[in-house]
């Protein structure tokens, strides 16, 4: 079909003036990342998340791989201290940055409290949620020292208490699909406890 005049066939055009895709020059980057407490150097791909960093790149497969969407907080680490869902950032964008996975909490001969509470309390089952849970655990308890509110805290004018409404808000989005949340609060609560 011949376009009307002063029409331009912009499919053409644009097909025309085009590059030629090259996945084999996808953009990289180099940089480096403290993990775990180690300087790392990495060069990837700019569309490798922080999630496939870790797994593939460093082979650090503590962090798993659940949804990939950021919804169910299998692949939850601590940034600076604060926890993310690795699948939802890309790599790049955490150059210079203290990335902590659950190969950095704690070993089989010196474990971490939270890790002693989840054996304790029987606090997983299958245990492929278990190291996003203990990282997202770790950090609730800090957030709430830090008096950071949650939907479910009250008055903001009063300290934040360590109670388990607010617990459980906070590790909402991490998910069990063996269903051990009862005994993941037990957990949590045990090592606030003991923090005082």
């Amino acid at each position: 079909m011949t376009p009307p005049t002063g029409f331009k066939d912009h499919r053409a055009a644009s097909a025309q003036g085009a590059a030629p895709a090259n996945p084999d020059r996808a953009e990289r980057s180099r940089f480096s990342l403290t993990v775990n407490g180690q300087e790392r150097t990495l060069d990837v791909d700019h569309r490798t998340t922080l999630l496939d960093a870790l797994r593939e790149h460093l082979h650090l497969t503590g962090t798993k791989k659940g949804c990939d969407h950021g919804q169910c907080g299998a692949c939850t680490v601590t940034v600076n201290g604060r926890r993310m869902n690795s699948c939802l950032s890309l790599a790049v964008m955490h150059e210079g940055d203290e990335i902590r996975t659950i190969e950095g909490i704690g070993t089989p001969d010196n474990l971490d409290p939270m890790q002693a509470a989840f054996l304790q309390h029987d606090a997983f089952q299958c245990g492929y949620c278990t190291p996003g849970q203990i990282c997202s655990a770790k950090a609730v308890i800090e957030e709430i020292r830090e008096g950071i509110p949650s939907h479910v805290t009250g008055d903001l004018t009063a300290g934040l208490e360590m109670s388990d409404a607010e617990i459980r808000e906070r590790m909402s989005g991490n998910i069990c699909r063996c269903g051990a949340y009862s005994n993941i609060l037990a957990a949590i609560t045990a090592v606030a406890e003991e923090r005082g």
